[in-house]
């Protein structure tokens, strides 16, 4: 048996509602707030997505500020989003380092958005790039470069080429020259 009856708590009011909606006189409403109040509020505005980098729809992992993440090896991860301090290694597609991120150590991935600092190795295969407030130093490859005003690249840089995919390989032998058996 329940302790309240729903008909005891809330049947009076909806009968009485129901019975002032059937009258033919209008119930008069009486509202002390000013009409400014009343106003609909307006709708906080929605974060633009970072340029370049469209919609991602995959897993995501974000790094807030003040967290420090090390020794990490990222995989299976759409979208890096760095606030914080990294060190690891990853593959992914997508890595949006935030003006005070850090990302420190090896990257492959398909574009990257750097508005803080990468140091380390990395392959953008796609596309990089490196906003006024952004740093990238070490060991770099890209598909396609921007560098807004005031964002800085340096260390061993080159571009990738058509067959290159950025992905670790097994060394292969020399062009021309067949590999000697041990013996």
């Amino acid at each position: 048996m329940s302790m309240f009856k729903s008909d005891a708590l809330f049947g009076n009011k909806e009968d009485a509602l129901r019975k002032d909606f059937r009258s033919p006189s209008p119930i008069p409403v009486s509202n002390p707030l000013p009409a400014a109040a009343r106003a609909p509020l307006a709708e906080a505005p929605k974060p633009e997505a970072p340029r370049g980098v469209g919609d991602s729809k995959g897993s995501k992992l974000i790094v807030g500020p003040d967290i420090k993440l090390k020794g990490a090896e990222i995989t299976d991860c759409d979208t890096l989003v760095v606030e914080g301090r990294i060190e690891a290694t990853m593959d992914s597609r997508v890595i949006q380092i935030a003006q005070h991120g850090v990302f420190s150590g090896t990257a492959g991935i398909d574009v990257a958005e750097i508005h803080g600092s990468f140091e380390g190795e990395l392959t953008a295969r796609k596309q990089l790039v490196i906003h006024a407030t952004g740093k990238v130093t070490g060991k770099i490859r890209y598909g396609k470069l921007a560098i807004e005003e005031g964002g800085e690249l340096s260390g061993d840089i080159a571009v990738l080429t058509a067959g290159d995919t950025g992905r670790k390989e097994l060394p292969r032998p020399l062009m021309g020259k067949p590999l000697a058996a041990p013996g």
